[in-house]
Parts: structure tokens; C-alpha cells; sequence
């Protein structure tokens, strides 16, 4: 029983070394980066809600890379995305204005949440700009119908229907088990634009008509072994190739659907959207 422990321990430490961290594919943590001051966070996000603003979005999901791009696994660019919407908030004042918020799904703290779950959490664009590690957002803007209907639906308790506390850094699409920020913003998206609420059905549309993007290097044995390193890294949801969403996906899924009026990336020092 000790040799299989130690075997089995092994063969963590191995996983452990050779797989990416799951912090790679961290798209939740609510953290301040360090990356920015706190001005440059502020000037920062004020140029997204201009740009934002100058095109007319009443409704965006906007991207941010959470740890070093370097340190990310081939093909993924960015680790959070969420709505952000324009509409009225108050100011720290009291005062009534209008703006952009930003509407995410977070996983636990580990402290008042465990990791393995997420909750919904409203917060603002200097929130979303300070938790980035990189100098750029990915941003789409829906087709102006499809803006109208996510601002329905997330005004609505399906928004908070469609939240699957269970969560994992990498959450199938196509399957309802558990949920990652991108699945989420996926899952509401789809009641927009297929006008249900049925969660069941989302499911079977998604795996109809949405293309995911492939985790090339997550084998067999690091799905068994990965739970050990990190409490978020469950992946017993996905069969063969391990598939999520990502920024590309869904813009693509967006474009491919006529669900989609732009898409582009926002430099913070050029200020060059391209």
C-alpha cells in the first residue's frame, strides 16, 4: 500500500512538473495584479469604456490575460472575459451616472468560497483592467439585435439561472456539469440569441454548433492527476480531447452565426484598436 502511494505520488510530482499550472487557464480569480498603478489601471479602463462607448456598444464581452501571455498554453491568449454593460450605476457619492459595468463569473477564494465553485459578481472597469498581466483586452461587439437580447437576458433571473456553481478552469461547453467564466458568458450568449431558457437545450445547441478550442497538452493521465495539484482542474466533464471556450471561439462561433458586429484588441500604450 505504501509503494502504490509513493508510486502514485510520483507520478503527481511528475504531473506537477510537466504540465502547465493550472493558473494558466485562470480566468476567475477577482486578484489586483501589480501590473498597473492604480492611475494606469484608471486611465486604462476609461479608454476601453471611450472606445466602447465611440462605437455605439450598449453590450461587450471584454478579454483580459490574467497571467503572463508567455506563460500561457499554445493557442490561448486571454483568461477572463465578461459582459460589460452600459447602463446606470451609482457613484461612490450616491449620484445616479451612466456607464459601463462589468458583469463576471469568479471562482472561490479558498477562503469564503471554496475554489472548486464560482459566483456572479457585478464590479467595474477598473476591477476588470487591474486583474490584467498584459498591456491589451480582446473586445466583441455583438450585432446590435444580439446586444438587445444579452441586455435582457442579463437584466433577467435567467442570468443568474444559468450559473452552474460547480466549477473548473476548463469546462466543457457542451456539457452542464460545471462552468467557467468563458462557458458562462457562452451559455448566456446562446439564450440570447436562441431565446431559451432551457439549459438542457443550450447544452445540445452549443454541442451542435459551437467549436471549442483544444487543450493540446492535457493527457489522460494529467486529467486523473490534476484534481491533486489544483481543486479547479477538474476535467471528468470532457471525453477524448480536452475542449473549452476561449476568447477565439467564440468570436468565431459570433462570426460564423451573423451573431457578431465586431471584434478587435486594444493596445493600452498605442491605443491602436486592431
Amino acid at each position: 500500500m505504501i509503494r502504490s502511494f509513493l508510486a502514485a505520488a510520483g507520478l503527481a510530482i511528475l504531473f506537477l512538473s510537466a504540465a502547465p499550472p493550472a493558473a494558466a487557464f485562470d480566468s476567475s480569480e477577482s486578484t489586483v495584479s501589480g501590473r498597473f498603478t492604480p492611475e494606469e489601471a484608471a486611465s486604462f479602463s476609461k479608454d476601453i469604456e471611450t472606445a466602447l462607448a465611440a462605437k455605439g456598444a450598449r453590450v461587450a464581452i471584454v478579454f483580459r490575460t490574467g497571467r503572463p501571455r508567455a506563460k500561457l498554453p499554445e493557442g490561448f491568449n486571454y483568461t477572463h472575459g465578461a459582459f460589460w454593460v452600459y447602463q446606470p450605476s451609482l457613484s461612490p457619492d450616491g449620484r445616479e451616472v451612466m456607464g459601463y459595468s462589468v458583469y463576471n463569473l469568479y471562482s472561490g477564494d479558498g477562503e469564503t468560497l471554496p475554489k472548486s465553485r464560482s459566483r456572479l459578481v457585478q464590479d467595474f472597469p477598473f476591477d476588470f483592467v487591474a486583474g490584467s498581466q498584459e498591456d491589451d483586452v480582446a473586445v466583441i461587439i455583438p450585432a446590435v439585435e444580439v446586444q438587445k437580447r444579452l441586455y435582457s437576458v442579463i437584466a433577467s433571473p435567467t442570468y443568474e439561472a444559468l450559473h452552474v456553481p460547480e466549477y473548473t478552469l476548463i469546462a466543457n461547453p457542451a456539457d452542464a456539469r460545471y462552468q467557467n467564466c468563458t462557458e458562462f458568458l457562452l451559455d448566456v450568449l446562446a439564450a440570447a440569441v436562441w431565446e431559451t431558457d432551457n439549459y438542457a437545450q443550450i447544452k445540445v445547441n452549443l454541442g451542435a454548433y459551437f467549436e471549442p478550442a483544444v487543450v493540446r497538452d492535457a493527457s489522460g493521465l494529467k486529467r486523473f492527476l490534476a484534481p491533486m495539484a489544483d481543486p479547479r482542474l477538474r476535467s471528468d466533464d470532457h471525453k477524448g480531447k480536452v475542449r473549452t471556450a476561449t476568447f477565439e471561439s467564440i468570436a468565431a462561433f459570433m462570426q460564423a452565426h451573423g451573431y457578431l458586429r465586431e471584434v478587435f484588441v486594444l493596445d493600452r500604450e498605442t491605443g491602436i484598436a486592431s
